[in-house]
Protein backbone atom coordinates (compact mmCIF):
# COMPACT_ATOMS: atom_id res chain seq x y z
CA UNK A 1 0.00 0.00 0.00
CA UNK A 2 1.27 3.67 -1.09
CA UNK A 3 1.72 6.37 1.49
CA UNK A 4 -1.05 8.12 0.24
CA UNK A 5 -3.25 4.60 -0.08
CA UNK A 6 -2.68 4.25 3.65
CA UNK A 7 -3.07 7.98 4.54
CA UNK A 8 -6.77 7.98 2.74
CA UNK A 9 -7.66 4.55 4.60
CA UNK A 10 -6.64 6.34 8.09
CA UNK A 11 -9.19 9.08 7.51
CA UNK A 12 -11.66 6.67 6.23
CA UNK A 13 -11.46 4.80 9.46
CA UNK A 14 -11.13 7.79 11.85
CA UNK A 15 -14.36 9.06 9.73
CA UNK A 16 -16.34 5.29 10.14
CA UNK A 17 -15.67 5.78 13.76
CA UNK A 18 -17.57 9.12 13.96
CA UNK A 19 -14.25 11.66 15.02
CA UNK A 20 -15.10 13.70 11.99
CA UNK A 21 -18.85 14.31 12.80
CA UNK A 22 -17.46 15.84 16.67
CA UNK A 23 -18.41 19.60 17.62
CA UNK A 24 -20.37 19.35 14.19
CA UNK A 25 -23.94 21.04 14.43
CA UNK A 26 -26.73 18.47 13.66
CA UNK A 27 -28.05 20.42 10.95
CA UNK A 28 -25.11 19.53 9.07
CA UNK A 29 -24.66 15.96 9.59
CA UNK A 30 -22.39 16.19 12.94
CA UNK A 31 -23.35 14.83 16.32
CA UNK A 32 -24.09 18.25 17.73
CA UNK A 33 -21.82 17.47 20.92
CA UNK A 34 -19.48 20.16 21.91
CA UNK A 35 -15.55 21.23 22.24
CA UNK A 36 -14.53 19.18 25.06
CA UNK A 37 -15.75 15.60 23.50
CA UNK A 38 -13.75 16.93 21.04
CA UNK A 39 -10.62 17.36 22.97
CA UNK A 40 -11.25 13.95 24.80
CA UNK A 41 -11.69 12.47 21.63
CA UNK A 42 -8.62 13.39 19.73
CA UNK A 43 -6.45 13.17 22.73
CA UNK A 44 -7.34 9.29 22.52
CA UNK A 45 -6.62 9.27 19.32
CA UNK A 46 -2.86 10.62 20.15
CA UNK A 47 -2.54 8.16 22.73
CA UNK A 48 -3.69 5.42 20.51
CA UNK A 49 -2.01 6.00 17.46
CA UNK A 50 1.42 8.47 18.79
CA UNK A 51 0.91 9.89 15.52
CA UNK A 52 1.01 13.83 14.78
CA UNK A 53 0.99 13.46 11.56
CA UNK A 54 -2.45 11.67 11.51
CA UNK A 55 -3.44 14.27 13.97
CA UNK A 56 -2.39 16.95 11.71
CA UNK A 57 -3.86 15.62 8.71
CA UNK A 58 -7.42 15.28 10.18
CA UNK A 59 -6.83 19.01 12.02
CA UNK A 60 -6.57 20.26 8.14
CA UNK A 61 -9.62 18.53 7.18
CA UNK A 62 -11.40 19.43 10.14
CA UNK A 63 -10.49 23.29 10.11
CA UNK A 64 -9.29 23.42 6.70
CA UNK A 65 -12.64 22.55 5.08
CA UNK A 66 -15.42 21.22 7.10
CA UNK A 67 -15.52 24.12 9.22
CA UNK A 68 -15.52 27.27 6.28
CA UNK A 69 -18.22 24.90 4.75
CA UNK A 70 -20.12 24.79 8.10
CA UNK A 71 -19.97 28.53 9.46
CA UNK A 72 -19.30 30.31 5.73
CA UNK A 73 -20.86 28.20 3.20
CA UNK A 74 -24.29 28.50 2.11
CA UNK A 75 -27.29 25.51 1.72
CA UNK A 76 -26.18 24.66 -1.89
CA UNK A 77 -22.43 24.30 -0.72
CA UNK A 78 -22.37 22.15 2.45
CA UNK A 79 -25.80 20.06 0.67
CA UNK A 80 -22.78 19.61 -1.95
CA UNK A 81 -19.28 18.74 -0.02
CA UNK A 82 -20.57 18.11 3.21
CA UNK A 83 -21.85 14.42 3.62
CA UNK A 84 -18.98 13.46 1.54
CA UNK A 85 -16.39 15.29 4.01
CA UNK A 86 -18.25 14.20 7.20
CA UNK A 87 -18.41 10.29 6.11
CA UNK A 88 -15.03 10.39 4.62
CA UNK A 89 -15.53 9.51 1.05
CA UNK A 90 -14.42 13.03 0.36
CA UNK A 91 -10.50 14.17 1.93
CA UNK A 92 -10.50 18.08 2.44
CA UNK A 93 -7.65 20.92 3.57
CA UNK A 94 -7.10 24.15 2.87
CA UNK A 95 -4.02 25.86 0.94
CA UNK A 96 -3.06 29.42 2.19
CA UNK A 97 0.99 28.71 2.74
CA UNK A 98 2.63 29.65 -0.66
CA UNK A 99 6.57 29.38 -2.11
CA UNK A 100 6.95 32.96 -0.90
CA UNK A 101 4.11 33.27 1.74
CA UNK A 102 3.71 31.05 4.90
CA UNK A 103 2.21 32.71 8.16
CA UNK A 104 2.00 35.93 5.87
CA UNK A 105 -0.90 35.60 4.38
CA UNK A 106 -0.68 39.77 3.68
CA UNK A 107 2.33 38.38 0.85
CA UNK A 108 0.27 36.04 -0.50
CA UNK A 109 0.72 36.20 -4.55
CA UNK A 110 -2.49 33.88 -5.63
CA UNK A 111 -4.89 36.02 -7.22
CA UNK A 112 -8.67 35.59 -8.30
CA UNK A 113 -9.96 37.98 -11.11
CA UNK A 114 -13.58 38.38 -11.54
CA UNK A 115 -14.75 37.07 -15.07
CA UNK A 116 -18.07 36.76 -16.01
CA UNK A 117 -19.97 35.07 -14.11
CA UNK A 118 -17.34 33.64 -12.27
CA UNK A 119 -13.46 33.99 -11.09
CA UNK A 120 -10.26 33.18 -12.91
CA UNK A 121 -7.84 31.93 -10.77
CA UNK A 122 -3.61 31.67 -10.41
CA UNK A 123 -1.14 31.14 -8.62
CA UNK A 124 1.42 28.34 -6.39
CA UNK A 125 0.53 26.55 -2.68
CA UNK A 126 2.93 24.61 -0.89
CA UNK A 127 3.45 22.12 1.94
CA UNK A 128 -0.42 21.91 1.93
CA UNK A 129 -1.77 19.41 4.41
CA UNK A 130 -3.41 16.33 2.17
CA UNK A 131 -2.98 17.72 -0.74
CA UNK A 132 -2.61 14.29 -2.51
CA UNK A 133 -5.38 12.83 -1.43
CA UNK A 134 -7.68 16.18 -1.12
CA UNK A 135 -11.11 15.52 -3.12
CA UNK A 136 -11.80 19.35 -1.60
CA UNK A 137 -9.53 21.79 -1.06
CA UNK A 138 -10.49 25.81 0.04
CA UNK A 139 -8.23 27.98 -1.62
CA UNK A 140 -7.82 31.03 -0.50
CA UNK A 141 -6.25 34.51 -3.39
CA UNK A 142 -6.20 37.95 -3.69
CA UNK A 143 -9.30 39.41 -4.83
CA UNK A 144 -9.11 41.42 -8.22
CA UNK A 145 -5.23 42.34 -7.33
CA UNK A 146 -6.60 44.10 -4.26
CA UNK A 147 -5.52 43.48 -0.22
CA UNK A 148 -9.03 41.42 0.32
CA UNK A 149 -8.41 37.50 0.36
CA UNK A 150 -11.48 35.57 -0.94
CA UNK A 151 -11.70 31.53 -0.09
CA UNK A 152 -12.94 28.97 -3.07
CA UNK A 153 -13.82 25.55 -3.32
CA UNK A 154 -11.41 23.68 -5.35
CA UNK A 155 -11.67 20.58 -6.94
CA UNK A 156 -8.92 18.38 -8.39
CA UNK A 157 -10.70 17.34 -11.45
CA UNK A 158 -11.25 21.37 -12.25
CA UNK A 159 -9.81 22.51 -15.66
CA UNK A 160 -6.18 23.66 -14.81
CA UNK A 161 -6.16 22.29 -11.01
CA UNK A 162 -2.74 20.02 -9.95
CA UNK A 163 -2.44 18.63 -7.09
CA UNK A 164 1.06 17.14 -7.01
CA UNK A 165 2.19 15.00 -3.98
CA UNK A 166 5.94 16.52 -2.57
CA UNK A 167 8.30 14.00 -1.13
CA UNK A 168 7.93 13.30 2.31
CA UNK A 169 9.75 16.04 4.53
CA UNK A 170 10.85 15.02 7.90
CA UNK A 171 8.17 15.54 10.69
CA UNK A 172 5.01 14.70 10.91
CA UNK A 173 5.90 11.90 7.86
CA UNK A 174 2.36 10.17 7.41
CA UNK A 175 0.36 13.48 6.77
CA UNK A 176 0.69 13.67 3.05
CA UNK A 177 1.65 16.83 1.71
CA UNK A 178 1.97 18.59 -2.23
CA UNK A 179 1.14 21.68 -3.62
CA UNK A 180 -1.90 23.24 -5.07
CA UNK A 181 -1.04 24.75 -8.96
CA UNK A 182 -3.56 26.76 -10.45
CA UNK A 183 -3.22 27.99 -14.27
CA UNK A 184 -5.96 29.93 -15.54
CA UNK A 185 -8.93 28.26 -13.40
CA UNK A 186 -12.33 29.61 -14.39
CA UNK A 187 -14.77 28.77 -11.38
CA UNK A 188 -17.95 29.41 -11.85
CA UNK A 189 -19.72 31.75 -8.59
CA UNK A 190 -20.63 29.10 -6.72
CA UNK A 191 -16.82 28.47 -5.54
CA UNK A 192 -16.70 31.19 -3.87
CA UNK A 193 -17.02 30.39 -0.14
CA UNK A 194 -18.40 33.14 1.61
CA UNK A 195 -18.63 36.77 0.56
CA UNK A 196 -16.25 38.30 -1.48
CA UNK A 197 -13.05 39.87 0.62
CA UNK A 198 -13.93 37.66 3.49
CA UNK A 199 -11.19 35.51 3.37
CA UNK A 200 -8.70 37.49 6.12
CA UNK A 201 -11.71 36.50 8.22
CA UNK A 202 -12.22 32.77 7.29
CA UNK A 203 -8.30 32.06 7.22
CA UNK A 204 -7.94 34.03 11.33
CA UNK A 205 -11.38 32.03 12.45
CA UNK A 206 -9.86 28.53 11.04
CA UNK A 207 -6.44 29.03 12.27
CA UNK A 208 -8.07 29.62 15.72
CA UNK A 209 -9.97 26.46 15.88
CA UNK A 210 -6.60 24.71 14.05
CA UNK A 211 -3.87 25.94 16.57
CA UNK A 212 -6.17 24.81 19.90
CA UNK A 213 -7.68 21.44 18.42
CA UNK A 214 -4.91 20.07 16.87
CA UNK A 215 -3.06 19.92 20.19
CA UNK A 216 -5.68 18.14 21.74
CA UNK A 217 -4.23 14.98 19.53
CA UNK A 218 -0.77 16.12 20.55
CA UNK A 219 -2.11 16.26 24.44
CA UNK A 220 -2.77 12.48 23.87
CA UNK A 221 0.88 11.51 22.26
CA UNK A 222 2.51 13.59 24.94
CA UNK A 223 0.29 11.36 27.58
CA UNK A 224 1.95 8.12 26.25
CA UNK A 225 5.23 9.58 25.68
CA UNK A 226 4.97 10.04 29.61
CA UNK A 227 3.99 6.98 30.72
CA UNK A 228 5.59 5.43 28.38
CA UNK A 229 9.03 6.92 30.46
CA UNK A 230 8.21 6.72 33.64
CA UNK A 231 7.86 2.94 32.92
CA UNK A 232 10.88 2.58 30.67
CA UNK A 233 13.21 4.09 33.81
CA UNK A 234 11.43 1.77 36.68
CA UNK A 235 12.45 -1.19 35.01
CA UNK A 236 15.95 0.42 33.77
CA UNK A 237 18.50 -1.04 36.54
CA UNK A 238 21.18 1.21 37.56
CA UNK A 239 24.06 0.36 39.34
CA UNK A 240 21.84 -0.93 42.86
CA UNK A 241 18.97 1.26 42.13
CA UNK A 242 16.20 2.29 39.24
CA UNK A 243 17.10 4.47 36.76
CA UNK A 244 13.91 6.64 37.85
CA UNK A 245 15.42 7.16 41.41
CA UNK A 246 18.39 9.15 40.18
CA UNK A 247 17.19 12.75 40.99
CA UNK A 248 18.50 14.35 37.98
CA UNK A 249 15.70 11.36 35.61
CA UNK A 250 13.43 12.22 38.55
CA UNK A 251 13.66 16.05 37.83
CA UNK A 252 13.36 15.48 34.00
CA UNK A 253 10.13 14.01 34.67
CA UNK A 254 8.97 15.83 36.76
CA UNK A 255 9.15 18.78 34.16
CA UNK A 256 7.89 17.05 31.37
CA UNK A 257 4.65 15.89 34.04
CA UNK A 258 4.27 19.95 34.51
CA UNK A 259 4.57 20.74 31.19
CA UNK A 260 1.98 17.78 30.07
CA UNK A 261 -0.54 19.10 32.69
CA UNK A 262 -0.20 22.41 31.81
CA UNK A 263 -1.32 21.53 28.36
CA UNK A 264 -4.01 19.70 29.52
CA UNK A 265 -5.26 22.94 31.26
CA UNK A 266 -4.81 25.08 28.20
CA UNK A 267 -6.78 22.56 25.39
CA UNK A 268 -9.25 22.50 27.96
CA UNK A 269 -9.35 25.96 28.37
CA UNK A 270 -9.68 26.61 24.47
CA UNK A 271 -13.05 23.77 24.54
CA UNK A 272 -14.57 25.75 27.57
CA UNK A 273 -14.44 28.68 25.57
CA UNK A 274 -15.44 27.23 22.27
CA UNK A 275 -18.49 25.89 24.18
CA UNK A 276 -19.52 29.08 25.64
CA UNK A 277 -19.30 30.86 21.85
CA UNK A 278 -16.89 32.71 22.67
CA UNK A 279 -13.46 34.16 20.40
CA UNK A 280 -9.93 31.67 20.84
CA UNK A 281 -8.14 34.45 19.60
CA UNK A 282 -5.61 35.03 22.65
CA UNK A 283 -6.18 31.53 23.87
CA UNK A 284 -5.38 29.62 20.19
CA UNK A 285 -1.76 31.64 20.14
CA UNK A 286 -1.52 31.08 23.66
CA UNK A 287 -1.82 27.29 23.16
CA UNK A 288 -0.13 26.74 20.03
CA UNK A 289 2.77 28.38 21.18
CA UNK A 290 3.08 26.76 24.81
CA UNK A 291 2.02 23.42 23.67
CA UNK A 292 4.61 22.91 20.59
CA UNK A 293 7.39 24.33 22.48
CA UNK A 294 6.75 21.75 25.72
CA UNK A 295 6.10 18.92 22.99
CA UNK A 296 10.05 19.52 21.67
CA UNK A 297 11.25 20.16 25.31
CA UNK A 298 9.63 16.60 26.49
CA UNK A 299 10.28 15.12 23.56
CA UNK A 300 14.07 16.14 23.50
CA UNK A 301 13.98 15.14 27.32
CA UNK A 302 12.36 11.53 26.71
CA UNK A 303 15.12 10.59 24.57
CA UNK A 304 18.12 11.95 26.97
CA UNK A 305 16.17 9.69 29.53
CA UNK A 306 16.27 6.51 27.45
CA UNK A 307 19.21 7.12 26.29
CA UNK A 308 20.30 4.47 22.78
CA UNK A 309 16.61 2.87 23.85
CA UNK A 310 14.91 5.90 22.92
CA UNK A 311 16.15 5.92 18.85
CA UNK A 312 15.55 2.27 18.99
CA UNK A 313 11.87 2.93 20.09
CA UNK A 314 11.00 5.75 17.76
CA UNK A 315 11.17 8.37 20.39
CA UNK A 316 13.64 10.37 18.45
CA UNK A 317 10.72 10.67 15.82
CA UNK A 318 8.75 12.21 18.05
CA UNK A 319 11.69 15.00 17.79
CA UNK A 320 11.26 16.11 14.56
CA UNK A 321 7.47 15.95 14.97
CA UNK A 322 7.77 18.61 17.48
CA UNK A 323 9.97 20.83 15.23
CA UNK A 324 7.19 20.35 12.71
CA UNK A 325 4.92 21.64 15.32
CA UNK A 326 6.79 24.61 15.97
CA UNK A 327 6.04 25.73 11.90
CA UNK A 328 2.85 24.68 11.45
CA UNK A 329 -0.96 27.07 11.80
CA UNK A 330 1.71 29.64 12.51
CA UNK A 331 5.13 29.39 14.16
CA UNK A 332 5.61 29.84 17.23
CA UNK A 333 7.49 34.10 16.59
CA UNK A 334 3.96 34.49 14.70
CA UNK A 335 2.00 33.26 18.19
CA UNK A 336 4.22 35.83 19.97
CA UNK A 337 3.12 38.55 17.61
CA UNK A 338 -0.92 37.80 17.57
CA UNK A 339 -0.31 37.79 22.01
CA UNK A 340 1.61 41.08 21.66
CA UNK A 341 -1.34 42.65 19.30
CA UNK A 342 -3.96 41.63 21.48
CA UNK A 343 -1.72 43.07 24.15
CA UNK A 344 -1.51 46.33 22.06
CA UNK A 345 1.88 46.37 21.77
CA UNK A 346 4.63 44.80 19.03
CA UNK A 347 4.85 45.76 15.20
CA UNK A 348 1.44 43.81 14.60
CA UNK A 349 -0.73 46.69 13.50
CA UNK A 350 -4.13 44.17 13.98
CA UNK A 351 -6.48 45.42 16.44
CA UNK A 352 -7.20 41.86 17.60
CA UNK A 353 -9.27 41.55 20.72
CA UNK A 354 -9.75 37.64 22.16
Amino acid sequence: MTTTESARQRLRQCAQSGLLRIAVDKRFGGFGDGFAALVDAHAALGRDTRDPGLVLAINAHLWGAVYPLTTFGNDEQRARWLPGLLDGTRIGGHAITEPGAGSDVQAMTTTACRDGDGFRLNGHKRYITNTPIADVMIVYARLDASPGLAGFVVEPGDAGVTFAAEPVVAGCRTATMGDVILDDVHLDASRLLGSAGAGGTMIQSALERERAYIFAGILGVMQWQLAHVVASARERSVGKGRLADLQAIAHRMADMKLRLDTVELWVARCAALSDAGQRLTLASAQTKLLVSEAFLQSSLDAVQIMGARGLESGMSTLVEDAMAGRLFSGSSEIQKNIIGAVMGIGLDTRKERG
